[in-house]
């Protein structure tokens, strides 16, 4: 490792920067969309399944919309995850070209992942009314599974950069290389059913969140509500799962990552009993202004309200977290997801006694919320599992300042990139926009299409 740290020190700062903020532009951006490409074909494929289930038109009109909103999701996504892999080894070959023998594993089953989904998702989108029913349906579920599995193995590699196993480190060597036993590693468990999760609440919320619009704007017909109800019942059955998981990760940062949870709660000095800490900014080594509830942060990581919590006062300087942008993520992230919480509480007391209320104002603009709100917990989550772990690339091993590129120029490749990421926003919110203003193809109704849907 001596000679790549060597090298290392030839990158300016303003390069190793460039590098870095370019590598959270694209995660940020790809995570977005890899999350529609998670949840997006189940609630399709619900949704094509209750229409030939009821005979009612709408289900199968909102199916065929969704599956064309699938397909320029998974081309954009394909942009962004081949810009992705390639900046694993333009812009880290340290890490790359170290460990890459390590984790390429989770890479290489991701990589025929998304050939299994471009190729179903090919047959999807050409086999309306060319395939017969249960033939069209089937195939969609492998798009799905890939959808699941390519998302597992690249979490999984992200995990192991937290929880690095898997291999011995011998005079600077890599010997003894497990490829399964470094892609199921600790944090693999917690981070994979965190993101998926995750990603179905986005996609869930987001959908609706479209139509939670349209019916403000007074389009209350039986296609927008069930638009509406069908993918925000998914994401609120999530959110208090959601919950439930985001606490076993908690617990694993607990326990191999104390760095981490010390930034993400702003405590400096080790303490018995520590305090949960809401709000607040770290000045001069600080935190200063926050709530305090007593205990509470030693009861949540450890179930001991006495139990002993290290803070930041134990971990070298050097080796610090950021801790206001890991706190501040931190705490965007829990109330964002108790913000939902709280909405999806709501609808289910609104549905279960209240259902007029399903098209007040008031719920529907809340409702609507929850697109954004999805969107912002995801990407303080991911900042603060990503930032949390700095200083290293590989925790306790590689630093990321040693696994960047020393070439020079990294900064020329952040402005072009950005310019590509904007371009395709705005091309995907244009032909996305597109679709929505399209007329759905006409559907020919079946039998049971007078049936009457439940909400007013």
């Amino acid at each position: 490792m001596e000679p790549l740290t060597v090298l290392a020190e030839a990158a300016t700062p303003g390069d190793f920067a460039a590098a870095r903020t370019q590598m959270a532009l694209s995660l940020g951006w790809h995570i977005i969309i890899a999350s529609f490409g998670v949840a997006m074909p189940a609630i399709t494929l619900f949704m094509e399944w209750r229409g030939h289930r009821t005979g009612l038109v709408e289900y199968r009109l909102l199916a065929r919309r969704w599956a064309r909103a699938m397909g320029v999701l998974f081309a954009v996504g394909a942009v962004s995850g081949t810009i992705l892999s390639f900046e694993m080894g333009l812009l880290w070959p340290g890490l790359m070209g170290t460990y890459g023998q390590v984790i390429g594993l989770p890479f290489t089953l991701e990589g025929f992942a998304f050939f299994v989904e471009a190729i179903f998702l090919g047959i999807y989108l050409y086999g309306w009314d060319r395939l017969p029913a249960k033939v069209h349906m089937w195939s969609a579920v492998p798009i799905l599974l890939a959808g699941i599995v390519g998302t597992f193995c690249v979490v999984s590699a992200n995990a192991w950069m937290n929880q690095p196993k898997g291999f011995d480190l011998v005079d600077g060597r890599i010997t003894g290389v497990d490829p399964l036993g470094a892609m199921f590693n600790r944090a693999t468990g917690p981070q994979s059913v965190h993101m998926l999760v995750a990603a179905f609440m986005v996609t869930g919320f987001c959908m609706a969140s479209v139509y939670a619009v349209g019916m403000l704007r007074g389009r209350t017909d039986r296609y927008h509500r069930l638009g509406f109800l069908v993918p925000f019942t998914v994401a609120a059955v999530m959110a208090p799962v959601q919950v439930g998981v985001g606490d076993w990760a908690a617990h694993y940062v607990a326990d191999y990552q104390p760095a981490k949870l010390a930034a993400m709660e702003g405590l400096f000095p080790t303490e018995r009993g520590a305090p949960l800490h809401v709000g607040g900014v770290v000045i001069d080594g600080e935190l200063r202004y926050a709530i305090e509830i007593p205990n509470a942060l030693s009861l949540l990581a450890h179930w001991d309200p006495d139990a002993e919590i290290t803070g930041l006062d134990a971990v070298p300087a050097d080796q610090r977290p950021p801790v206001n942008i890991v706190h501040w993520s931190f705490q965007l992230m829990v109330g964002a997801g108790f913000a939902m919480l709280g909405v999806a509480a709501l609808f289910a007391f609104v549905w279960r006694f209240r259902r007029e209320w399903l098209t007040n104002r008031w719920f529907l603009r809340a409702a609507a919320l929850c697109g954004p709100a999805a969107v912002l917990a995801l990407e303080a989550g991911w900042t603060t599992t990503e930032t949390g772990r700095q200083p290293w690339v590989v925790y306790g091993i590689l630093r990321t300042h040693d696994a960047v590129n020393t070439a020079p120029g990294l900064r020329v490749g952040l402005i072009v990139l950005t310019i590509v990421y904007a371009l395709l926003t705005v091309a995907t919110v244009y032909v996305l926009r597109r679709l929505a203003r399209d007329r759905p193809a006409p559907i020919a109704p079946q039998e049971s299409d007078v049936e009457t849907f439940p909400v007013p």
